[in-house]
């Protein structure tokens, strides 16, 4: 079974997905964390980031792996290292290249054979998992979703770089070429601005039957 959640950074995406699988008892998926932990391998290489070819170069060689919830690159755990302020600022970026998306996606889809899934991201509805048994879109206001990536506490920005960070990263993910972050037309649209988290997971439970 595949559950399919997708919306803007800050929408909630990621702590409901997780709950809702420990709820079903299945596996959470964040496929954000494949680009972000690509991020992170090229920032280390210390890799041209304009440079396309060495970037999916790169890519290619790196063993990526998900196991019990967590990003695992050739044989490392670097789930807690996915949100710092220089991974933020290059994973949109990033995760725009067109050949790339097609690596991970190729990726997560070979994970997920074998595993019931709830994936978030921007186009889990849309690219990813097209057929998948559930879709949800998840959506809040540009200043829920600011402070409640500032109340996270990993970001040394102020309330209003990350606003504006948000918005511009939000701007890049609407408009790329290919996995764009849209609202699937057969997908749920929760806005989740004024739910607590707990609202949100009975919305989505009520729409799944096991």
């Amino acid at each position: 079974m595949v559950v399919a959640i997708d919306g803007p950074a800050g929408s909630g995406k990621s702590t409901i997905a997780r709950l809702i699988a420990d709820k079903l008892g299945i596996t959470f998926l964040n496929s954000g964390s494949f680009y972000r932990g690509i991020t992170l391998s090229l920032l280390r290489a210390g890799t041209d980031l304009s440079d396309n070819e060495r970037i999916l170069a790169l890519a290619r060689s790196l063993d990526i792996d998900y196991v019990r919830s967590r990003l695992v690159i050739n044989g490392e755990d670097v789930e807690d290292l996915l949100h710092s302020d220089a991974v933020d600022a290059h994973a949109a970026q990033i995760s725009a290249i067109v050949a790339l998306r097609h690596i991970v996606n190729d990726k997560i889809r070979q994970i997920t054979r074998s595993l019931s899934v709830v994936c978030e991201g921007r186009d889990m509805t849309t690219v990813v998992f097209p057929d998948a048994d559930y879709k949800f879109y998840l959506d809040a206001s540009i200043d829920v979703q600011a402070e409640r990536r500032f109340k996270q506490g990993v970001s040394s920005l102020s309330l209003e770089e990350i606003r504006e960070s948000i918005k511009k990263r939000d701007e890049i993910d609407k408009n790329k070429a290919e996995g764009s972050l849209k609202i699937a037309a057969d997908a749920v649209y929760i806005d989740t601005s004024d739910l607590t988290i707990e609202q949100v997971c009975e919305i989505i439970i009520s729409k799944i039957h096991i």
